[in-house]
């Protein structure tokens, strides 16, 4: 019997071990990790990579590249493994913070894993600028930077996240809006010398300490993601002030906007898998106010039956306040978004639809 056990035992504790690959890649350095990566991805993926690094970094993995020899397969699926999942880890992270993180980590992965993860992704968390504000309410950070020149609230806004961008925007007064949306647009890359200075003053007003060396960048796009997911007010203010000061920068901002109104531009399928996933109660409200091709479009991609009870619901709604309207449409543009960036559906943009207009 004694022996069964200890056979037993043996072979439990065998099962435990990790692969060669897995133990082989946690015995490695991250510099090492990344230079059997950039050498996996070959000459021209490693090429691109290059491209969003600093020439000391180049230098330092080329190095490496160097000095690495054979690797076996196994280690080099288990370090692409290890950045997959450290890039859903930062995705969850950002959409909930690490308690999110952890969660939902533990529950496809185990604890042990997701902990390892975890700790892991601390560090590049640790990097971001400014991540110490993310657990400030958006009205205290807007509160806080009110006395900031545009400039120093545009480099901070432009380095959140998204989602937190948008509400501490939305927190400024609309003359500020404005001209932080403006400057957010036109930013190009700030030297981490500039974002160090800035962190500095911050975090001795907030008595919080965190070192950062990652260039901040700005410009239209990152403007458009903020306001995508700003509230509708906010959006309509800055998109006002910014066609008075620069009516091209306006238009070309717009052309990366979704609002509510431009589900005309989505095909059919994609229009009938939206309305597969909203509440109908929001899409009633949605509806409110909007130009008839809009319900048309909307009205033509649902049953009879659906777009009769959904019109009998419209009718006999009592009057709504814009904001409820705005913040119905808003949820509905937030599932198109999600869908989109899921590959469900394609979102078109403005100017495919330039020979339509000119007709």
């Amino acid at each position: 019997m004694s022996e069964v056990l200890e056979r037993g035992t043996s072979q439990g504790a065998a099962a435990k071990l990790p692969d060669p690959g897995t133990a082989a890649r946690m015995t490695m350095g991250g510099r090492k990790k990344a230079a059997v990566l950039l050498v996996a991805l070959g000459t021209e993926g490693a090429a691109n990579v290059f491209k969003h690094l600093r020439d000391q970094e180049i230098e330092a993995l080329s190095l490496e590249m160097a000095q690495t020899q054979q690797i076996s397969p196994q280690t080099t699926e288990a370090i692409f493994e290890e950045v997959v999942e450290t890039s859903l880890a930062a995705d969850y992270f950002a959409e909930g913070g690490v308690d999110y993180a952890r969660e939902v980590l533990e529950s496809s992965l185990g604890d042990e894993r997701a902990s390892e993860i975890i700790g892991r992704l601390s560090a590049i968390i640790e990097m971001r600028p400014f991540e110490f504000l993310r657990p400030t309410p958006p009205e205290q950070i807007a509160a806080f930077l009110g006395s900031e020149s545009p400039q120093t609230i545009a480099l901070v806004v432009a380095n959140l996240n998204e989602a937190l961008a948008a509400k501490v925007l939305s927190h400024l007064a609309p003359e500020a809006q404005a001209k932080v949306a403006l400057r957010i647009a036109t930013m190009s890359e700030t030297s981490p010398e500039v974002i160090k200075e800035v962190e500095s003053v911050l975090r001795q007003k907030l008595s919080n300490v965190i070192s950062q060396d990652y260039a901040a960048s700005g410009g239209v796009e990152p403007l458009a993601n903020i306001l995508n997911h700003a509230d509708r007010s906010t959006e309509r203010n800055v998109l006002d002030k910014v066609t008075e000061l620069d009516p091209a920068l306006a238009e070309e901002i717009r052309l990366l906007l979704f609002v509510f109104e431009d589900v005309v531009k989505l095909d059919d399928r994609g229009l009938q898998l939206v309305l597969k996933e909203i509440d109908q109660k929001d899409l009633a409200l949605a509806l409110r106010g909007v130009s008839d091709e809009v319900k048309e479009k909307v009205l033509k991609n649902m049953s009879q039956r659906g777009a009769e009870m959904l019109m009998e619901e419209i009718e006999f709604q009592p009057p709504q306040r814009r904001t409820v309207v705005e913040e119905a449409q808003g949820r509905i543009v937030a599932t198109i978004r999600k869908l989109e960036e899921a590959g469900a559906l394609t979102i078109g943009r403005a100017e495919e639809d330039d020979d339509e207009q000119l007709v």
